[in-house]
């Protein structure tokens, strides 16, 4: 049974949780609109409703705000990525399920923001861009890695080398869609599309990676 004491700190932590996103939502909406070289903390803390003296309460500086940013819209998405079951044998349904949450993820307009904002910051700020690519790609690529080569141990799938097996994959699934969206504002296909789509990338990883001989 929870004491006083621990019920006040569990409510302090649940006020200074809402307050954290709240900074962190409003340094969404300034970054997006003015880029991250011309947001300052005055317009951040604005936009939040919060003092400026609040917001350094939480963050340092503008750079480790836009870090926190990407790095926890790189989380959200790979929540709904990569779990991905090494005891499930038919390989070509675990990757189509893989492909669709992987690309209708890549085009929400979260992610398409946040990867917009990281460009735009990519050429002063290039720490900001490796750290998009560890929480992001590089991490997505390495969970697939592991499930590619557990399948390849149980004969189930024949790769020399899983990590650029897993790349091909992914990239295959999104680059018909991803640059439109991303840089030409293109709305996204319907989803038959992009399961057409993932559906073809399946068959072409498949014909390249398949052991020889009948599948069990």
């Amino acid at each position: 049974m929870q004491t006083t004491l621990e019920k006040s700190s569990s409510v302090e932590d649940a006020l200074d949780s809402a307050k954290r996103r709240q900074v962190l939502d409003g340094a969404r909406q300034v970054f997006l609109a003015h880029g991250f070289d011309a947001a300052s903390m005055g317009e951040i803390a604005k936009a939040a409703g919060v003092s400026k003296g609040t917001l350094y309460v939480y963050f340092e500086s503008k750079e480790e705000l836009f870090a926190e940013l990407v790095k926890r819209q790189c989380a959200l998405t790979a929540e709904r990525l990569f779990e991905l079951d090494a005891d499930n044998h038919d390989v070509r349904e675990v990757l189509r399920r893989l492909g669709e949450s992987f690309i209708h993820a890549m085009i929400e307009p979260s992610h398409v923001s946040t990867v917009r904002m990281v460009i735009g910051s990519a050429e002063r700020r290039p720490e900001i861009g490796q750290l998009f690519l560890d929480a992001g790609p590089r991490a997505g690529i390495k969970r697939l890695s592991v499930w590619l080569a557990a399948k390849v141990a149980h004969g189930e799938l024949d790769i020399d080398d899983v990590e650029v097996a897993a790349a091909q994959f992914l990239t295959m699934c999104h680059s018909k869609v991803m640059m439109p969206v991303l840089i030409g504002g293109e709305a996204p296909p319907p989803p038959e599309r992009l399961a057409y789509l993932v559906e073809r990338a399946v068959e072409v990883f498949m014909r390249a990676y398949a052991p020889a001989g009948p599948q069990g």
